[in-house]
């Protein structure tokens, strides 16, 4: 777990010119740290930093011959970090390769092109979004569990002073 309140975006794609793209793009819209990686094994040794977000290639192999594809990453990193949500980015406009991606976690799947950072932007907004609920309903949560106890003492005290002080007068 990150020992600050710094929030992470992961880039993880082997082709660095498209992280570096993505990057400078997210960078101007979103307030997050954004660690690029180009390969996925890299990217789960650094799941400490507890990353919101993972934007996730799925081929990953250019760089690295034998790197795990990116639904054997994702896998990994839903086991050891399931909160963390994982968009996949890839040049694969396969509905099969798609339908892996969710079926083992993935927030979304974004077909690399023209339009694709843009999607992401939207996919990314939506994300931030739903953490934000989560936080708020985490909050909320909290608020109506301190409520339940101080109104629990209350009703305890005001049994105990209406039992004593019964007792009392009767004396």
């Amino acid at each position: 777990m990150a020992t600050d309140n710094s929030r992470y975006i992961f880039l993880v794609d082997d082709e660095p010119i498209q992280n570096e793209m993505l990057k400078d793009y997210l960078s101007e819209r979103f307030l997050y740290n954004i660690k690029t990686f180009d390969n996925g094994e890299e990217a789960i040794s650094n799941l400490h930093l507890n990353p919101e977000i993972i934007v996730l290639d799925y081929h990953l192999s250019s760089q690295k011959s034998d790197a795990q594809n990116g639904v054997a990453i994702l896998k990994k990193i839903k086991e050891r970090s399931p909160n963390t949500q994982v968009i996949m980015l890839s040049g694969q406009d396969k509905i099969d390769v798609a339908i892996d991606s969710m079926k083992y976690g993935a927030y979304d799947y974004v077909v690399k092109g023209e339009t694709a950072f843009s999607r992401m932007e939207n996919v990314l907004n939506n994300v931030s979004e739903l953490h934000r609920m989560k936080t708020i309903n985490g909050s909320y949560k909290k608020t109506i569990a301190l409520l339940s106890v101080i109104i629990g003492l209350i009703v305890l005290l005001a049994l105990y002073l209406l039992f004593f002080t019964d007792a009392y007068s009767h004396m």
